[in-house]
């Protein structure tokens, strides 16, 4: 699977954009602030219809604007699509694939990626929803029709908190329609449980893989989770904690769901008492570990990042080996400029022979040199081969096999996302103990 073009309409900071990709490596090179992230930005939002840098859409759409547009070319072998959004202000998205309106959560059937950026750093180091955020992002990609569960579980959740938090207003005993919303919360809870479960023991082998590939290092990377179902029925003295993906219990979806409704029996009391609904896969949590210990507060800032960077090279490889379609399409948006120079060339082997790898930088000396890369300037608003030095504008076709031409953009200057210059940290070194 690759993107063949991509166009954009009032999305972050530019009013149009045309950006051509070819098979194979791409690189977007510009200084900070010219729009780079925004079009990598764009094209990962059709793998999870959210972005990875920010929470809604309204950032998305250029300031003034009452909607942005972009659309995709996917090509998959001998087919290719034609994918549409239009986020909107104040009102519901649009979708369309091959100019037939569909829901927007079917975009995520006809386009699969897996983008890692500096942003994807607090899936180790920052607080758990960034973690669920994460699994709830690969259940996307590895199953689109999951996209309808974890909706409804999500509007379940809602109605519920809001059901709890108008009987501790009036002080009223427990209404009866409490029971209806607790069924559904555990039907679609157990459907988003079971799912997470299977991920992570089918991730924990390619996991480890890469890890000891990037790091070169015989340290043992782990998952878990922390389920709150689990902890409600430890605190009643029932020991249910899943530690380890090897070690996670095969227990059947009537099980699990007998727990789900035992654990809410124990919590209800709290639960009106604080207007919150304490159980469910929305209070649970991703449990990393390296050598034992939680990567989160002992592991250095070298280990954070390969960590983080080879959970997501695990789920490339997930979906590269279950897609009937072809490859995830890799963006690594900003991540070389993080590494010392053998993890960049250890990065790139492993990612090197997927069918499509997109990559930023703002400094081309940070990425590999002996790789055949496109490579594409973005600058004062204007996309274009490096090689080229006319700078007339000429068509945009992009098509297989044309080097792709000078495409102009119009670029909104004062709406510009501007990007820090400096890198604190510097390279990760390749010693990982501190």
């Amino acid at each position: 699977m690759r993107v063949t073009h991509l166009s954009l309409g009032d999305f972050r900071n530019y009013a149009s954009a045309e950006l051509p990709l070819a098979a194979g490596p791409n690189l977007l090179v510009g200084r900070n602030g010219q729009g780079k992230t925004n079009l990598v930005e764009a094209i990962a939002y059709f793998a999870t219809l959210r972005s990875h840098r920010v929470t809604g859409d309204q950032a998305l759409i250029r300031a003034g604007s009452d909607s942005a547009v972009a659309r995709m070319g996917v090509r998959s072998g001998e087919r290719e699509v034609r994918l549409e959004l239009q986020l909107n202000q104040g009102r519901a998205n649009r979708a369309q694939v091959n100019g037939n309106s569909v829901r927007p959560r079917e975009i995520t059937r006809w386009f699969s990626a897996v983008a890692f950026a500096p942003e994807d750093l607090i899936i180790v180091r920052g607080e758990p929803s960034g973690r669920r955020r994460f699994l709830d992002d690969a259940l996307l990609a590895r199953h689109p029709v999951a996209s309808a569960a974890l909706a409804d579980y999500e509007k379940v959740v809602r109605q519920r908190t809001s059901l709890l938090k108008s009987t501790r207003s009036r002080g009223s005993t427990v209404p009866s329609t409490l029971s209806i919303w607790n069924d559904q919360l555990v039907e679609y809870g157990v459907q988003i449980m079971i799912a997470r479960r299977e991920l992570l023991r089918d991730l924990a082998g390619p996991l480890r893989d890469h890890y000891h590939a990037l790091v070169g290092s015989d340290h043992v990377p782990r998952l878990g989770m922390a389920e709150s179902v689990a902890a409600s029925l430890t605190e009643r003295g029932v020991s249910r904690e899943t530690p380890n993906a090897s070690e996670l219990p095969d227990v059947s979806r009537e099980t699990l769901a007998q727990e789900f409704h035992e654990a809410l029996s124990m919590v209800q009391a709290r639960e009106i008492d604080r207007g919150v609904t304490l159980v469910g896969p929305h209070r649970d949590d991703l449990v990393l570990s390296l050598n034992g210990l939680p990567v989160k507060g002992y592991a250095s800032h070298g280990e954070s990042w390969s960590f983080a960077l080879s959970l997501k090279l695990g789920l490339a490889e997930l979906l590269r080996a279950e897609s009937s379609a072809g490859d995830p399409v890799i963006i690594l948006d900003d991540v070389f400029a993080e590494l010392d120079a053998g993890r960049r060339a250890r990065l790139m082997s492993a990612v090197g022979d997927y069918e499509q790898v997109i990559v930023t930088a703002a400094v081309e000396s940070d990425v590999p040199d002996d790789v055949s890369w496109q490579r594409m300037r973005i600058s004062a608003g204007t996309v274009a081969p490096m090689e080229c030095t006319d700078d007339s504008a000429v068509d945009a076709s992009g098509a297989e096999g044309a080097t792709p031409p000078v495409v102009r953009t119009t670029p909104d200057s004062e709406t510009s996302v501007s990007r820090a210059e400096a890198r604190d940290d510097g390279p990760i070194e390749g010693d990982d103990g501190g």
